[in-house]
């Protein structure tokens, strides 16, 4: 039996497959940071596709903190165009989460972007957050949450990853504060715990984390380290960890189909909490490996379902599996 076709529970949360469409920023939002008929062609397809979890791109907690193009959730008039899309991508069957994120020092709008420490990306400046404005972030992180709850969202997941600014707290490289965010792993981690918890009380449904469990460079977090974030995600009520890597140091990883499967393993048998693999997952035969090998409990796929919306179907042949067909479709699914 295919395990990439078999619901999966998480919480309150029925999935009716192992199927995550990764978070993959578009730029394609209106310069209010809202949704466009775009957006709405572009995941309707997925879930006519038959992806599982549609988990919606980056999307901005703060206006200064994204990038051109991108999605918003930091004001209350993003939240009917928001429910509108998710209600419609409920309709196909699918359920659908948001991935809550600051841009940090990686943003590309203010003159001098936001930072752990005020190191520079790619020539650009940033300063080091204060304390006062450190407390503000954390409430634009629990109200965006709150925005989600109002848009019907079923999945949270936080962006913790790549160098962006959560990830850039938690990183050794990054962060080179000597107050209580900085210094050893558990001030580094300070910063997530706090959002995580401003997020948990407002919000009762499954949490991600996606994070960077390998930053490559000489300095920077290793799997011993984020296995120990994980651990205290765990004890916080986080419901899986979405493992990527890299993304901190301007060198990019030598990269193979898989390569970062490793990394959810790792943090799955060691902390025992549910992961996302995510890749260069090309196929359902390699989607089924992973997991009838216990390495991830969820697939997350990024670049191959751009190229195909139907990648799912495609999956689902190559396991010989058959499901009931969406009524347009009769007789001309297979």
């Amino acid at each position: 039996m295919s395990l990439l076709f078999l619901p999966m529970k998480i919480r309150n949360l029925e999935l009716k497959n192992r199927i995550m469409m990764s978070p993959m920023g578009t730029a394609s939002a209106l310069e209010d940071g809202k949704i466009t008929d775009w957006h709405v062609i572009h995941y309707g397809a997925r879930a006519l596709g038959q992806v599982g979890l549609i988990m919606l791109e980056v999307s901005a907690v703060t206006k200064d903190g994204r990038n051109h193009g991108s999605l918003g959730i930091w004001s209350d008039d993003q939240v009917t165009e928001l429910k509108r899309l998710v209600a419609m991508l409920h309709q196909q069957g699918s359920k659908v989460g948001i991935q809550l994120w600051h841009a940090g020092r990686k943003s590309s709008l203010p003159e001098v972007a936001v930072s752990a420490s005020g190191l520079p990306h790619q020539g650009r400046e940033s300063r080091m957050l204060t304390i006062e404005e450190i407390k503000d972030l954390i409430e634009s992180f629990k109200a965006a949450a709150a925005r989600a709850v109002a848009a019907g969202f079923d999945v949270i997941e936080l962006h913790a990853a790549h160098g962006y600014l959560l990830n850039d707290f938690l990183s050794l490289y990054t962060n080179r504060r000597s107050d209580g965010y900085g210094g050893s792993l558990e001030r580094r981690y300070r910063l997530l715990s706090e959002v995580i918890e401003s997020i948990r009380s407002v919000w009762s449904g499954p949490l991600f984390v996606r994070i960077s469990a390998d930053e490559y460079g000489e300095i920077g977090n290793r799997i011993d380290d984020t296995v120990q974030y994980s651990a205290m995600m765990k004890e916080q009520g986080v419901d899986l960890i979405d493992v990527s890597s890299g993304g901190v140091h301007p060198d990019p990883p030598n990269t193979f189909p898989g390569y970062q499967v490793p990394y959810s393993e790792a943090i799955r048998r060691r902390v025992t909490i549910p992961t996302a693999a995510v890749g260069l997952i090309k196929s359902g035969l390699q989607a089924e490996e992973i997991l009838q090998n216990e390495r991830a409990d969820l697939i997350a796929v990024g670049r191959p379902l751009l190229r195909d919306p139907f990648w799912a179907i495609a999956a689902a042949e190559q396991l010989g599996v058959r499901f009931e067909e969406p009524l347009p479709y009769k007789g001309h699914w297979f």
